[in-house]
């Protein structure tokens, strides 16, 4: 398959390869930077499910919270390989994504929003309930991130080195995504949010097809989970909670849910926003509901949604 290297494609690459260069100029830091890819590679995730395919889905935290765990037990218990932990942790989510899906796809909008709700609230309850093993209400602790040896090279994962290894999962993901979204699948993906009910005509089995942008989705989100693990050597039940999902939702509101970068964007404008503001009031998740309301009525297709819209016209 030909790839189509695009002027936009290449500045957000390069914005993203430098970012620990040109931050420290803008009041950023590399942490911050490393914690927007973890939520933009969710969001990503999310959005194939979202925007590409017309699920709505308010319990995929609970796949992040899942690769989290799985990479932080296998640190804590099992191994000091923090890439076989990111490989666990992630095949961890992505099959209890491919395992729960065929229970949501009997049900479409509010319905299947509200059935991944109810799942994610299990798995949530669960992490809660099970002290023993996952530290309950506590959370997960007794876990680092660990050098990687690659022979007799041995690469730390400390400061930018951290940034640069969550850059090269986000590009992964990002690769995964935009190759399903290329392929037949994605076309059909988008087939399905466009008109089910000429596919199921046409004799298209539409459950399979939303079993697989769910079981994909999942498989992308688990990975950012696992990032998240990893930047913060932590993990807790909140990164189940069905709460998360929903910041997910606005960051690919936000950014654009029918644009590739849109969630990306989203999760630059959330998280820096939710960071400068919870620096000076307690209150700041108030002005992140004012901020997702005003651009739900003024850019009611999102940041790149107006911007394209606006360049075509």
């Amino acid at each position: 398959m030909k790839i189509r290297i695009s002027p936009a494609n290449t500045i957000v690459w390069l914005l993203l390869l430098t970012a620990p260069f040109w931050l420290p100029w803008i009041g950023g830091y590399t942490a911050l930077a490393s914690r927007v890819l973890v939520f933009a590679l969710a969001a990503m995730g999310l959005n194939l499910l979202l925007g590409h395919t017309g699920g709505l889905s308010f319990g995929h935290a609970a796949y992040f919270g899942l690769g989290a765990y799985g990479t932080g037990l296998l640190l804590k218990l099992a191994t000091h390989n923090t890439l076989l932990a990111v490989l666990g942790g992630t095949v961890l989510g992505g099959l209890a994504a491919l395992v729960i899906g065929p229970l949501m796809v009997r049900r479409r909008g509010i319905y299947f929003a509200m059935v991944t709700i109810a799942i994610g609230q299990m798995v949530y309850f669960v992490a809660v309930r099970w002290n023993s093993f996952t530290g309950g209400e506590d959370g997960l602790t007794g876990f680092s991130r660990h050098p990687i040896h690659l022979g007799s090279l041995t690469i730390p994962i400390q400061g930018d080195s951290f940034y640069y290894f969550v850059l090269v999962f986000f590009a992964i993901g990002a690769a995964v995504v935009a190759q399903v979204l290329r392929s037949p699948l994605g076309r059909t993906f988008t087939a399905v949010r466009q008109n089910e009910q000429r596919l199921r005509f046409l004799g298209v089995s539409i459950e399979r097809y939303i079993w697989a942008s769910f079981a994909i989705s999942g498989l992308v989100v688990a990975l950012a989970g696992s990032m998240e693990a990893l930047l913060n050597n932590f993990t807790s039940p909140q990164d189940l909670n069905w709460t998360l999902s929903g910041d997910f939702v606005i960051m690919c509101v936000l950014g654009g849910m029918r644009s590739y970068w849109g969630p990306l964007i989203g999760s630059i404008i959330f998280v820096v926003v939710q960071d400068y503001l919870s620096s000076i009031t307690v209150n700041w998740m108030t002005f992140i509901g004012l901020l997702f309301v005003v651009i739900v009525l003024v850019f009611p297709q999102g940041i790149l949604g107006f911007i394209r819209r606006k360049a075509s016209a």
